[in-house]
């Protein structure tokens, strides 16, 4: 069935008061169940284990990603299969938009964990004790909806706003429950099938496990070329390469995240990473600036010029765009209609927010003063910057799809390194109270944009998002705890490389210390690389987006083992191929690997990630 939307004419030039009466008449669909008990039990389950698969890849590349769509698929076909069995009905349409809202915020409750909160414990050498990061993070995150909610009725009844992934996950249920579901358990087996080999991959490539159950000779090598050792060292300027991290991994778990990335980030993490760690480091190895071919050692060095490129290509990008940040304000300001009255046992009253807001907020100053040291004045003045960063990230992801959570992170790191000089960690914590408050207002948004869409009841995914807040928290948090085991320098291993959090941590102590404590070839780096981030945005601008290289993906590269971003660069290209090689539709390529390309590569992460943690756990607690 078509979704049924509002022209461009009428979104125009209507009254927020006739859109909402409208939709009201429309598009609601009061009397379908939604938010019921195994909808909510159904998100909160597979939102905590789909969250462990956003802390595997957040571990590893610093990025996190939506599992809304991969969520949806799995239930729809879950439920159908219970039906056809005879134990229970089917998922209503919106039953499935609620759970997709729990689970889609249990998801992104891993972003503080592989940011601000491990970027703490690398600068103090402390351990976050488990229950203050849980209180901490779900604090964070409520104020996250309370701010969002309010925007709600402007970027999404007026303004209606695409919000493209949460647009995409709209259509994607109403095209699974409109049809006979034919589409939805293809979708569903292919969804297992990417999975399940990738989590039979890293099975089969753990030397713990395969040990444990006494099958050594059925165990894949952690790289291709193992091998080659067993005969000879190759190596650059007296370096091996496996110590330069130059190799292939076996994983497919990186690779099915490279699909999703696309080609031109793809060839800027390849390129990137040849240049650090086939010409750069090798050389800085032999001159002994950087101490030893070791990732850790040649990520000290590097990551400076990485994150300088980062930064400025991602703050170069976000104002060069100032329409959107001024159209964030100019909604605040438009003459709000009268539809408080159409819509008023639908919306969340607006007593929840005058109240709330204050309260979560004062909340959220008391507990980054005591358990973060943060000054009671600090905390206060990060509040209204929740506020104006808020209003800016809601416009860009409603946009793109895009939440510049990083670069409105570093923002606040650059206002409070005026504000408070030398004060290392409330530059971090407060950072991450603006950028953590902002992203996950941003990304509500995005999962209430499909509601919108379908006629779903704007409380219950208020409520809905709560509860997958709780869920992911109380899942992703003990397991990031059990990964590194409390030895807070396991958290730049190889194993563990923690991109994001190097990123806020580089920063802070740029801000903080000043550039003379780092190696004068580490300050041409910053150098060089912010000059580079500022020179490929402008040339995606000229060109149109036709530049082949993304400042921000090459910059990364510096951070990343180099097999990670091999990995990442072959599944990019493969994916780009196998669109050009099956471009012609209506064959079974195009339909597995164009028309369904996220749903092959969200369960190949799934899959593998999955399993990735589960071994982690086992391999420490072994």
């Amino acid at each position: 069935m078509a979704i049924r939307q509002l022209s461009k004419e009428q979104v125009r030039d209507w009254t927020l008061e006739q859109k909402d009466r409208w939709w009201r008449d429309n598009v609601f669909r009061g009397d379908m169940p939604q938010l019921t008990v195994r909808s909510a039990l159904t998100g909160m389950i597979l939102g905590g284990l789909l969250s462990l698969t956003n802390l595997y890849v957040g571990i590893r590349t610093g990025w996190t990603l939506g599992v809304g769509i991969t969520s949806v698929i799995l239930s729809f076909a879950a439920f159908k299969l219970l039906s056809r069995a005879g134990l229970g009905a089917e998922m209503t349409l919106l039953e499935n938009n609620a759970m997709q809202s729990i689970a889609t915020a249990a998801g992104y409750m891993t972003g503080p964990l592989i940011s601000s909160i491990a970027a703490y414990m690398l600068i103090t050498g402390t351990v976050i004790p488990m229950h203050q990061t849980i209180i901490w993070i779900v604090a964070l995150s409520l104020l996250g909806v309370l701010f969002a909610f309010p925007l709600k009725r402007r970027y999404i009844n007026d303004e209606q706003m695409p919000f493209p992934e949460g647009r995409a996950a709209g259509v994607v249920m109403d095209s699974l429950h409109s049809g006979t579901g034919a589409d939805g358990l293809f979708k569903a087996r292919l969804l297992a099938a990417s999975a399940s080999i990738s989590a039979l991959v890293e099975i089969l490539r753990n030397t713990h496990f395969m040990t444990l159950i006494r099958a050594p000779f059925l165990q894949l090598p952690h790289y291709y070329d193992d091998f080659i050792y067993r005969f000879a060292t190759p190596a650059i300027q007296g370096s091996p390469l496996r110590d330069l991290t130059v190799r292939a991994d076996t994983s497919l778990v990186m690779v099915a995240a490279g699909g999703l990335m696309g080609v031109r980030t793809g060839l800027s993490l390849i390129l990137g990473a040849v240049i650090n760690y086939v010409f750069l480091a090798p050389a800085l190895i032999h001159r002994g600036i950087i101490a030893g071919a070791s990732f850790k050692s040649i990520t000290m060095w590097a990551l400076w010029g990485g994150v300088a490129m980062m930064t400025t290509a991602s703050l170069f990008a976000f104002f060069a765009k100032p329409a959107v940040i001024a159209a964030a304000f100019r909604g605040l300001v438009r003459r709000r209609d009268a539809a408080a009255d159409v819509l008023k046992d639908i919306e969340l009253p607006m007593g929840v927010f005058v109240v709330g807001i204050p309260l979560v907020g004062g909340l959220c100053v008391f507990l980054g003063h005591i358990f973060f040291q943060v000054s009671w004045w600090m905390g206060i003045i990060a509040i209204p910057l929740v506020f104006v960063f808020t209003l800016i990230a809601v416009n860009s992801t409603g946009l793109t799809s895009i939440t510049p959570t990083g670069a409105l992170g570093k923002l606040t790191q650059l206002t409070f390194s005026v504000i408070a000089p030398g004060n290392i960690t409330t530059n971090i914590m407060t950072a991450g109270i603006t950028g953590e408050v902002a992203g996950n207002a941003s990304n509500l948004l995005m999962d209430i944009k499909p509601g919108y869409m379908l006629g779903g009841k704007p409380r219950h995914q208020a409520v809905g998002h709560v509860l997958g807040i709780l869920a992911g928290a109380v899942l992703s948090v003990p397991v990031f705890y059990q990964i590194f085991h409390g030895d807070v320098s396991l958290l730049t291993s190889e194993k563990l490389p923690m991109p994001s959090a190097q990123v806020w941590r580089a920063v802070a102590e740029v801000l903080t210390k000043g550039l003379d404590f780092l190696h004068p070839s580490a300050r041409w780096a910053i150098l060089i690389g912010g000059v580079l981030g500022i020179a490929f945005e402008v040339a995606a601008r000229v060109s149109k987006g036709r530049f082949p290289i993304s400042g921000v993906g090459m910059g990364l590269a510096f951070i990343l083992p180099f097999s990670d971003s091999l990995a990442m660069a072959t599944g990019a290209f493969a994916f780009w191929l196998a669109g050009r090689r099956f471009g012609t539709g209506g064959t079974r390529g195009h339909r597995i690997f164009v028309e369904n390309h996220e749903t092959v590569c969200a369960g190949g992460i799934a899959g593998g990630a999955l399993v990735g943690i589960v071994l982690i756990v086992l391999e420490t607690l072994g």
